[in-house]
């Protein structure tokens, strides 16, 4: 099945969003929808953009463009501020309500994140937001860490791409998901959840030994330069999120990974 995803870069024009020493937010959220944007795209994701430039448009207008475009996500982009430079750091994601696709969306999207080391501030319902509120397919706004943060813009900047990629997968792992929800299973494919990826093995090795005392079936993935930890290995999908739900439960950020048997 092919999906459609509306990619809004909050604010513009006018309305700068938050600003802090001469950044301004509405210039972030441009630049990382777009490159998040080209990511789906790349992917075969349907990608369509409320902004494209530097214009402003309110947040009703956001929420009929997407509402008129039949896509089946509207993803938002955003940095978060506070009211001391330096006060908070980290990212979280907004949904209407904490259910549903868009809550796992919402919380594979804070994994992946977190992965690259910012600081998962959770999911948080905010159904008094008009983009979240009016529209009518699954809807998700991205505080991308604090603008007013030297060490988030820090790491905005450092990690841009990454970071763009690490949202990216965010939203394709859970379309995926819903994927081979509607999918006959393919005996062929293993599902297992990963909980972390590191460059540093001693990293790695900390959180294997953390799940195994307390009593999940991880395991240690080298791949791609990488120390992926996983856990279990799974030929129905419904086990595997059953899984990954007692993960996330225990408090670790998770994605499901789909891979033929490793022999």
């Amino acid at each position: 099945m092919a999906y459609k995803v509306i990619v809004d870069a909050g604010h513009g024009g006018a309305d700068l969003g938050a600003t802090y020493q001469g950044r301004q937010e509405k210039d972030d959220n441009l630049r990382l929808a777009l490159a998040v944007g080209e990511i789906l795209s790349q992917n075969g994701v349907d990608v369509e953009y409320t902004r494209t430039t530097d214009v402003y448009q309110t947040p009703f207008e956001k929420a009929q463009l997407a509402n008129a475009s039949g896509a089946d996500f509207f993803i938002s982009f955003h940095r978060n501020s506070s009211p001391v430079p330096n006060q908070y750091s980290g990212t979280e994601v907004l949904v209407y309500d904490k259910s549903g696709q868009k809550l796992d969306m919402a919380e594979n999207i804070n994994g992946a994140l977190g992965e690259l080391g910012f600081r998962d501030l959770g999911v948080e319902a905010r159904p008094g937001l008009v983009v979240l509120r009016r529209t009518k397919m699954p809807a998700l706004l991205i505080e991308t860490g604090f603008l007013n943060t030297d060490a988030d813009n820090k790491q905005f900047d450092t990690q841009f791409q990454e970071i763009a990629q690490a949202i990216a997968s965010g939203i394709l792992g859970t379309l995926d998901e819903e994927h081979l929800n509607q999918e006959p299973e393919d005996h062929n494919i293993y599902y297992r959840v990963q909980t972390g990826s590191f460059r540093d093995r001693s990293n790695a090795d900390r959180m294997l030994y953390e799940l195994l005392d307390r009593g999940f079936p991880a395991f240690l993935l080298h791949q791609d330069g990488l120390y992926k930890v996983q856990v279990g290995a799974f030929r129905v999908l419904e086990n595997a999120v059953k899984m990954e739900q007692s993960l996330r439960r225990a408090g670790y950020s998770t994605f499901l990974d789909a891979a033929p048997p490793s022999y």
